[in-house]
């Protein structure tokens, strides 16, 4: 399983400008949560800086940005609670489309 720790050192990876990360989870005893993304990526208006996201329906309808890392890990977005106080819940299907305990090497080392 991968710890809050390494994701949050993941989100920490510099993009360079270029690229985005893809996260696909689902969260645990939760229909509501069973194909969600969350990611990084450059801003298209202004490329020095970053958006985290989340996408949590397949409509579209629970899509939330934010400008830092703090904001994005804290935000009550899963019924009231933040992805930090869920953690634990949280399953990674994939990271960037490939098998994420792999993949998270290339972004903590």
């Amino acid at each position: 399983m991968i710890s809050f720790n390494d994701i949050e050192k993941l989100f920490s990876s510099d993009l360079q400008k270029e690229f985005c990360i893809e996260i696909e989870f689902s969260v645990k005893e939760n229909e509501r949560y069973n194909s969600c993304w969350m990611g990084k990526m450059p801003d298209e208006n202004n490329p020095e800086k970053e958006i985290y996201w989340f996408g949590l329906t397949e409509d579209g309808g629970e899509g939330y940005d934010y400008e830092n890392f703090e904001d994005f890990s804290s935000a009550p977005v899963f019924e009231g609670k933040s992805m930090k106080e869920i953690w634990d819940k949280i399953e990674i299907i994939s990271i960037d489309g490939l098998d994420p305990e792999k993949r998270i090497l290339v972004y903590i080392g």
